[in-house]
């Protein structure tokens, strides 16, 4: 069975798939670390054990019966980059994108080109410290020079992973482009301070996501990607399977808005609001709106199993009710007071409710999906707006709940609302990346399992 192996690393779960050419899972297995700590004591990735890991399961996998490898890729985290010396071995801890940034030099580095704001815009990336990769190579030249010295490339993650079967060190463009403040997005190139500054010396070479280098493994010849960032991954099945305008809500922790038919610059305001721009892996911009509704629902339903003395996990068993929510829909909006602002990190207005107004846990989990939903349709309102999507697409765990997507359907009543679903999108997206480097079949047609919701089924 001929087979495309892909690593798809991730903060938590390390997966390894081997996928037919009919992309079908035929095999899957994984592991976790448990992190290690940097020199300043803050918690990161254990990159020798990540490393080990990496070459001991292509060693196993190859020598599995049954199954050809012909091709390798790889997808992973962002906002993450390994340090090479000359030599190719890792100079320093794969510091972690949550690690708290020096204060002051970001705003500092944004004052000689042309203020924050404007370093912000030119290179589609909220100011978001150790989460812009860039920033993170910019800390060390400032404050660990004799470290920056030694430095011949800062690989991002995935890149890293292949430069492990390739030997190549190289950059990939989904990876410099998610809210790394590296790329210009108006010249299409490094943007100057990256020049200036001399970041850009240790950056490797640019190659196409959608080609291969030849990779050589336990004395076998094979073909291997360099590599996506996980987001620009996940995009890739449904690109690959509808040429009509769509948005794609991803869910999880963070419910990402993808719209890869926006490609407008940023504003100001978007991205004070969280906005930010994505590559694909063909280069296009993708704008996309980021909500921490996925943390704000775990956090509230914890409060909800306390409060109505069920187990944390109830709410799955919640199934949308019309008539609840025509009852909670006929609360007078003039009794509602505004939320402050719709910033990511922001509650909904559900942590400010008191749960004696509700008699149920049902009612009070419907009130806590609309609270969202309000956030919901602020934060994809953003980048559909204005451009002619017609169909959203929503997939990972909020896909699955039907409170969840019956209020969607109410929240855009001119769109096309669908649970969309592809078993295990980000792995299946890197093996799509370099179908023709692999493949000798045609692209199959039901990649996505798509499940219709109507605005008008809710008011029954």
């Amino acid at each position: 069975m001929r087979c495309i192996a892909i690593l798809d690393i991730g903060k938590t779960n390390k997966k390894i798939f081997l996928i037919d050419e009919h992309y079908r899972i035929v095999r899957e297995s994984g592991t976790s670390f448990p992190e290690i700590q940097d020199e300043d004591g803050d918690p990161c990735e254990n990159i020798d054990l990540l490393t080990q890991w990496v070459k001991e399961s292509l060693q196993e996998l190859l020598q599995l019966p049954g199954y050809t490898v012909v091709a390798f890729n790889f997808s992973t985290y962002g906002a993450s980059m390994v340090y090479l010396a000359e030599e190719g071995h890792v100079l320093a801890p794969l510091y972690n994108y949550l690690k708290a940034y020096p204060e002051g030099m970001q705003e500092t580095l944004g004052a000689a080109y042309g203020g924050i704001q404007q370093l912000c815009s030119e290179t589609a990336s909220p100011a978001l410290g150790s989460l812009n990769a860039g920033l993170q190579l910019y800390r060390i030249q400032q404050q660990q020079p004799e470290l920056f010295a030694k430095i011949r490339y800062a690989l991002h993650l995935p890149q890293y992973i292949s430069f492990l079967i390739t030997g190549q060190p190289l950059s990939d463009i989904t990876s410099i482009g998610c809210h790394t403040m590296l790329w210009d997005f108006t010249g299409q190139r490094y943007h100057k301070w990256v020049t200036r500054e001399g970041l850009s010396e240790k950056l490797a070479p640019v190659f196409p996501g959608n080609r291969v280098l030849p990779a050589m493994v336990e004395g076998g010849n094979y073909v291997s990607g360099i590599g996506l960032h996980d987001s620009s991954a996940a995009l890739i099945p449904y690109l690959s399977s509808f040429s009509e305008p769509f948005v794609l809500i991803s869910t999880g922790t963070w419910c990402i808005t993808l719209n890869p038919f926006n490609d407008g610059p940023l504003t100001p305001g978007e991205l004070t609001s969280d906005c930010l721009c994505y590559l694909t892996y063909e280069n296009r911009p993708v704008k996309a709106a980021r909500l921490f509704a996925g943390n704000e629902h775990e956090q509230q339903v914890k409060r909800l199993a306390e409060y109505y003395q069920t187990p944390v996990n109830y709410y799955q068993q919640v199934v949308f009710d019309p008539a609840i929510f025509a009852q909670l829909l006929a609360v007078s909006p003039q009794q509602e007071t505004p939320v402050p602002g719709m910033g990511l990190l922001q509650s909904s207005r559900f942590a400010k409710r008191s749960l004696t107004e509700f008699t149920s846990y049902e009612i009070a989990y419907h009130r806590l999906l609309m609270d969202i939903m309000e956030q919901q349709q602020f934060s994809a309102s953003l980048v559909i707006t204005g451009t002619p999507v017609k169909r959203i697409f929503v997939d990972g765990g909020f896909s699955r709940n039907t409170v969840y997507m019956h209020l969607l359907a109410a929240a855009f009543p001119h769109m096309e609302v669908y649970a969309a679903s592809v078993a295990q999108a980000t792995a299946v997206g890197a093996a799509l990346a370099i179908h023709r480097h692999w493949n000798t079949q045609p692209l199959p047609a039901d990649l996505v399992e798509m499940r219709h919701y109507s605005h008008g089924s809710i008011y029954i």
